[in-house]
């Protein structure tokens, strides 16, 4: 069997266990639709057959979430997990991401709750000066945890350009920006050695992280909606990391915490002007009332890149960033 290693290929999980790799060939090659039960970030390929993880996370020729023999689908993966309160929920999702790898830490709530669990060193990214790099360097010193900063300058915005651009589906303005920002962690990662670097992505969607939630409306369609274009996010970011030999890992869209955190009304995520409210609750357990509360900017913005792009537009003569990515070669 082929792909069911750790590694680029990803990892299955069952009950809050990583299964071996022998384990997983030898379930496997007696009945191909024992993926069905499977968690964890994976892309599979034995004998004909094909499984990949439920929301997509590995790259893989096949849709999410599905078993296939051939180019027919014979069974969809539904992970087997034991039904929690959020704080569990999170702690084993991250516990099960940390055996290797880094983490990706901005000095938000997000990426440091996963930070202060995990135990393990964190890369944090930006232009100098940025949010990013400041509250990154700030929460690793809080959290006393080993950290490399990566200052990202003009002419390395500039020279990534090109080839981030080239790499992502949407070759618009916002998900360049982003895709940047993981181009600059991923490279970092490698560089240091590791293949696999743990994100804080997911949580906004889950417990209503943007502005927008704060506005009277429905907020279980918002956050819906938000959620179901989450699989065109992770696309983007792996191709990107994918380049450097690294795969981005998502402990806030394990199977256990999507269902926790759909369990909570959508008052207690957002209300007096808090967003993401129950996943601070449960941060502030595990990091100091500063960062489990502080509001952050997103990442294209809290790090400087979008700022950038624009100065590297005008400094093209356009208008634009949409404009200077239409005279981007490629």
């Amino acid at each position: 069997m082929r792909d069911d290693s750790p590694g680029p290929a990803g990892w299955v999980e069952e009950d809050g266990v990583v299964l071996p790799p022998g384990e997983v060939r030898a379930r496997l090659l007696q009945d191909p639709l024992a993926a069905s039960s499977f968690g964890g970030e994976f892309f599979l390929s034995w004998d004909g057959y094909r499984a990949r993880d439920a929301l997509g996370i590995v790259p893989g020729p096949i849709p999410p979430g599905t078993i296939l023999d051939g180019d027919r689908v014979i069974g969809k993966v539904c992970p087997r997990f034991r039904k929690t309160g959020l704080a569990e929920a999170i702690v084993t999702a991250v516990q099960l991401r940390s055996d290797r790898g880094v983490v990706a830490l901005s000095g938000g709530v997000d990426s440091a709750l996963v930070a202060a669990i995990a135990r393990r060193p964190c890369i944090v990214a930006g232009m100098e000066g940025s949010f990013d790099l400041a509250g990154g360097r700030q929460a690793a010193r809080e959290l006393r945890l080993d950290c490399t900063e990566v200052t990202v300058t003009p002419a390395d915005v500039e020279d990534a350009v090109p080839g981030v651009l080239s790499l992502i589906p949407e070759k618009n303005p916002l998900d360049l920006s982003i895709a940047l920002c993981w181009h600059f962690i991923a490279r970092s990662a490698r560089d240091a050695g590791h293949d696999r670097v743990l994100s804080g992505q997911g949580a906004d969607e889950l417990f209503g992280g943007y502005s927008r939630y704060l506005a009277d409306g429905d907020t279980d369609a918002l956050l819906a909606a938000d959620f179901a274009r989450l699989p065109g996010q992770i696309a983007r970011d792996q191709a990107v990391a994918a380049a450097e030999g690294v795969l981005i890992s998502y402990p806030y869209l394990d199977a256990r915490v999507i269902a926790a955190a759909r369990a909570i009304p959508a008052g207690e995520k957002v209300s007096g002007g808090i967003r993401k409210r129950a996943l601070r609750k449960v941060a502030a357990e595990f990091l100091p009332p500063g960062i489990a509360w502080k509001e952050k900017k997103a990442m294209q913005y809290g790090s400087g890149i979008w700022r950038e792009l624009q100065r590297l537009a005008r400094k093209r003569g356009c208008r634009t960033v949409g404009e200077y990515l239409a005279r981007v070669p490629g």
